[in-house]
């Protein structure tokens, strides 16, 4: 449970962080720069792998893949140690 919950979390702040840029939070906001941060973090890996010329595309992308990737990874960790 705990892994999947902590898959649940990563994509969350990922998901969270692509739906604040593209809404256009303001970035000086504690909240919004707490949040960028953690997604940075998250995609550290990932960054740059989708070159687009349209940012909010290039945003989405290199966001979203992360946030897919821990959860099938994460979800796919938990149900494989359930099975154990």
């Amino acid at each position: 449970m705990i892994i999947h919950s902590l898959a649940d979390i990563a994509a969350g702040f990922l998901g969270l962080w692509i739906l604040l840029y593209l809404l256009e939070a303001n970035h000086a906001n504690v909240f919004v720069d707490f949040v960028h941060g953690m997604a940075d973090w998250l995609a550290g890996w990932s960054q740059d792998i989708f070159m687009m010329d349209t940012e909010g595309l290039r945003v989405f992308f290199n966001y979203a893949l992360p946030a897919l990737v821990y959860l099938a990874v994460g979800h796919g960790a938990a149900a494989w140690l359930r099975r154990l």
